[in-house]
């Protein structure tokens, strides 16, 4: 399979946030590949406030079956949600339960005043009614596999593909 450049996809998405962005918009990444991309979309939109970082590990509805992973993350929202716009930010959309544990962690922290998607990827076979808003690529590929963005050691983005674990 031909992936495609991680790094052009975030300019795409980034280009397609930027006629729907508000003055006081800030970004949420989904560790940890929601991070990356929430970070690279805060330089590219020229976004001068902090993102807001989270972990839904403790969140997940499945929690109970998959347990606690190895390398949770700490979650940081170093602004104030209430009544604020957000767009929560990850690598790739695919059963929906990621998006809604994320949402359930932001009220957490207050109230939103929106809350929209921005992701790199969509792979469908959604089994929650959840969807993105901003999506530079639809992708199918089969259940047994899965879409990995990786981080190499001078920040750059990029896709593999891997039989799920």
């Amino acid at each position: 399979m031909d992936l495609p450049d991680a790094e052009a996809q975030c300019a795409e998405l980034a280009e397609l946030i930027r006629p729907r962005l508000q003055a006081d918009t800030v970004l949420v990444g989904i560790h940890s590949g929601g991070v990356w991309v929430a970070r690279r979309l805060r330089e590219l939109l020229g976004l001068g406030n902090e993102i807001g970082l989270i972990d839904v590990s403790f969140y997940r509805d499945d929690y109970g079956e998959r347990g606690l992973h190895a390398r949770v993350k700490p979650s940081s929202i170093p602004f104030d949600v209430e009544g604020r716009p957000l767009i929560l930010v990850d690598d790739v959309l695919f059963t929906g339960r990621t998006t809604r544990a994320a949402i359930n962690e932001l009220f957490d922290y207050g109230r939103p005043a929106s809350i929209q998607l921005a992701v790199l990827a969509d792979r469908g076979r959604r089994q929650l009614p959840i969807s993105a808003d901003f999506c530079p690529w639809q992708v199918e590929l089969d259940p047994s596999q899965e879409l990995i963005l990786s981080a190499e050691a001078n920040g750059r983005l990029h896709w593999s593909v891997a039989a799920s674990a």
